[in-house]
């Protein structure tokens, strides 16, 4: 376990306990949070002991929490830490795709539930959301029903998103049936040379059905470089979870 006592919400500052067994992993988690104000990681534990002691002696806002730790399933610490007087946030970094631990995750009240492997872009979308709906609970004031509903607004089922601008239904049709139609993941040069697009717009589109999620991303690594982003489309399996994917570290 590592990290210095935090005054949690000091400055405005959210204070973060990292909790993942792989050292590598864990430290560019928290190279991730480091960069979205105005968040700060306050710790990291590599187990779930190390974790509870952690949120006792640091005082973390929000535990960033991997599923798969050697001594308990990361499900299984949230209460351990309610039992303990912790009332920390909890968002799920896992590469757990159950259905059931999903379903266990909601059950136990996470604030977000993030599949590995992921790159910054997608972290950083879900520590600023997690920070609006945090600011809308410590600020509200209660009044009547409009208020409850604008403090739970994030739990609405949205209407269908509007096509950003430059964007066409027609070639968006497109993406999306090369995506339903494909054999396990695409680039956005694979999905370019199935569309006669061009790679950029068709990592644009790709990228908006990320964002409202109609597809999933995972990374390919190779031996240098970046690590390339693949796409695979996402269907709503019976119990209501998307599926899809390939297996994350």
């Amino acid at each position: 376990m590592s990290g210095t006592p935090g005054t949690s919400g000091a400055s405005g500052t959210i204070d973060v306990l990292v909790v993942d067994d792989d050292f590598m992993v864990a430290r560019v988690h928290r190279a991730y949070v480091q960069r979205v104000p105005p968040f700060r990681v306050v710790g990291v534990a590599g187990s779930a002991g190390q974790a509870l002691a952690a949120a006792g002696e640091l005082r973390p806002d929000l535990v960033l929490l991997d599923l798969y730790l050697p001594d308990l399933f990361g499900l299984d610490l949230i209460p351990r830490l309610r039992t303990a007087g912790h009332d920390c946030d909890v968002m799920v970094i896992s590469a757990a795709r159950e259905a059931d631990a999903v379903r266990g995750a909601v059950r136990h009240g996470v604030v977000d539930y993030l599949l590995k492997p992921f790159d910054f872009a997608d972290l950083r979308v879900r520590l600023e959301r997690y920070a609006v709906q945090r600011g809308r609970l410590r600020d509200t004031v209660v009044r009547g029903q409009a208020d409850v509903d604008r403090v739970l607004a994030r739990a609405a089922v949205p209407a269908p998103p509007a096509l950003p601008k430059g964007m066409s239904a027609e070639t968006a049709e497109l993406i999306e049936a090369a995506l339903r139609g494909a054999d396990g993941t695409l680039s956005a040069s694979e999905c370019a040379a199935l569309t006669g697009v061009s790679r950029v717009s068709a990592r644009r589109y790709l990228e908006y059905f990320h964002t409202t999620g109609t597809a999933e991303v995972s990374l390919r690594y190779g031996v240098a470089g970046r690590p390339e982003r693949r796409y695979r489309h996402r269907a709503a399996d019976p119990a209501g979870v998307t599926s899809g994917g390939e297996a994350g570290a």
